[in-house]
C-alpha cells in the first residue's frame, strides 16, 4: 500500500470581477422593467411583483462582496442575464477543459512535476458541459499526457473532497503514482441571475489538486483520514439535462431556459431549510471524524469548509474549535469569489495553507447539493 499526499494545489481565476453594486444595479433595473411588462397580472394577483435587492443585504446574508466570471458583459445586460460564452468547434478546447488544465499546470509547476508524472485526471465539479467525451479526458489531451487515464465525477458541492479520496484510493492500491483532481467551476452557467434569493451567489474558478505517492517527492500535506456522506434532499437543486428535450410538446421548440425568474432547470434551493440542516450534519461529521482519529480540538489548526455561506461556516467552526472561531482558524474567500461550488474548500486551502508549520493539522470539509459532505483531514509534511 502507497500512502497518498497532497503535494500542491492549483488555481485559475476568470480576469472579470463583478462587485454587489455592480450587480444590484442590473438585477432592480431587471426588476423595474418586470415589474412594467408585467403590471396588469401582478396588479390582478397573476404574478408577484420582484422586490429589489442591495448590497447590503447580499454582504449581510451571505459574506459576498463580489464575484469572478468568465463574462461580465453577458451577466449585467438586463435584456440576457447569463454569461456570454461563444460556441466552439468540437476541435477546440472546450472552456471547462481549458481552464481546467490552467488549473493543472499551476499544480503541477507549484509541487516542481510534468504531466508525464501523473497517471490520472478525475474532473469533479458540478456541472459538466457535455455528456462525452468526458471533460477529464480532453484535460489530459491538452495536457500532452499520453498515458493513464481520466473521468468526470459530479457530487455537485463536494465533487473535489470526493475526488480526492477516490484519488487517493486508487494511489494506495498501486494503480497510479498521481492523480489531478481538477474542479472547474463556470457557476455563472447554472444561476438565475433573475432570482432574487439567489442572484448573488454563484462565482466562476477552476482548482485542481495533485495527489501523489508520498515517496515520489517532499513536502505537501499527509491525508490522515477521509469520509464521504449523502443524504437525499431536494433542497438544493438543477433540473437541467438532457431529457428535458422529451418533455416538450409536439411543435414546442421553446428554449429549455427560457428566463423566468423561477426557473428549476437552473439552481434552485430552500436557504433556510439548507441551514438548518446542513449545519448540524456537517459539524457532527466533522467532530465525530475526529473522534475516530483521535483528534482533540486543540490539535486542529485549521478547517478549509465549503464557501458557501459565511454564518454557516462560523457555526461549523465554532462546533470544530469548541469556541469563536473564525478568521485565521477558518479562512474565508468568500467575499472575494462569491460560491465557488466544489472549488470553495480548495480555494481556502490553496491561499491559506503556505503559513502552517510541519505538524500542524486541519480538515477541508465540503458540503452542498444531495445532500453530499466530505472530509479529507490533513497534515503538513
Amino acid at each position: 500500500m502507497s500512502e497518498a499526499v497532497i503535494r500542491a494545489t492549483g488555481l485559475w481565476t476568470p480576469p472579470h470581477s463583478i462587485s454587489n453594486e455592480e450587480l444590484v444595479a442590473a438585477y432592480n433595473a431587471y426588476a423595474e422593467r418586470y415589474n412594467g411588462e408585467h403590471a396588469d397580472e401582478i396588479a390582478r394577483g397573476e404574478l408577484e411583483a420582484l422586490t429589489p435587492s442591495s448590497a447590503e443585504f447580499i454582504e449581510k446574508a451571505s459574506g459576498i462582496k463580489s464575484r469572478f466570471v468568465v463574462d461580465k458583459d453577458g451577466v449585467l445586460d438586463i435584456t440576457r442575464m447569463m454569461p456570454n460564452i461563444p460556441e466552439r468547434s468540437n476541435d477546440e478546447p472546450a472552456i471547462l477543459a481549458e481552464i481546467g488544465a490552467h488549473a493543472a499546470r499551476d499544480a503541477l509547476e507549484r509541487a516542481g512535476k510534468t504531466p508525464a508524472d501523473v497517471d490520472g485526471i478525475i474532473v469533479a465539479a458540478s456541472n459538466m458541459q457535455r455528456a462525452y467525451p468526458a471533460v477529464a479526458i480532453e484535460v489530459q489531451q491538452l495536457l500532452g499526457m499520453e498515458h493513464g487515464f481520466g473521468f468526470d465525477m459530479n457530487v455537485a458541492c463536494s465533487s473535489a473532497t470526493f475526488g480526492m479520496q477516490a484519488a487517493a484510493d486508487m494511489i494506495a492500491a498501486g494503480n497510479a503514482r498521481a492523480i489531478l483532481v481538477v474542479s472547474p467551476e463556470i457557476t455563472s452557467g447554472h444561476l438565475n441571475w433573475r432570482d432574487r434569493d439567489s442572484h448573488f451567489i454563484f462565482g466562476d474558478v477552476a482548482t485542481a489538486v495533485l495527489l501523489e505517492r508520498a515517496e515520489l517527492g517532499d513536502g505537501g500535506w499527509r491525508i490522515i483520514g477521509s469520509r464521504l456522506k449523502t443524504q437525499f434532499s431536494n433542497n438544493i437543486r438543477n433540473n437541467f439535462g438532457f431529457l428535458n428535450r422529451t418533455e416538450r410538446a409536439t411543435g414546442d421548440n421553446r428554449p429549455l431556459q427560457n428566463g423566468s425568474p423561477k426557473d428549476d432547470r437552473l439552481f434552485v434551493q430552500e436557504g433556510r431549510k439548507v441551514f438548518k440542516e446542513v449545519v448540524p450534519m456537517v459539524s457532527d461529521m466533522i467532530r465525530e471524524h475526529m473522534d475516530d482519529l483521535g483528534l482533540e480540538p486543540d490539535q486542529m489548526r485549521r478547517v478549509w469548509l465549503h464557501q458557501a455561506n459565511i454564518n454557516m461556516n462560523l457555526m461549523i467552526a465554532k462546533k470544530v474549535f469548541g469556541r469563536e472561531a473564525g478568521g485565521e482558524d477558518a479562512p474565508t474567500i468568500l467575499d472575494e469569489y462569491a460560491n465557488t461550488s466544489s472549488a470553495g474548500s480548495i480555494i481556502a486551502f490553496h491561499k491559506h495553507s503556505d503559513d502552517l508549520k510541519s505538524g500542524d493539522k486541519g480538515v477541508i470539509c465540503s458540503f452542498g447539493a444531495g445532500y453530499s459532505a466530505g472530509t479529507v483531514f490533513v497534515e503538513k509534511l
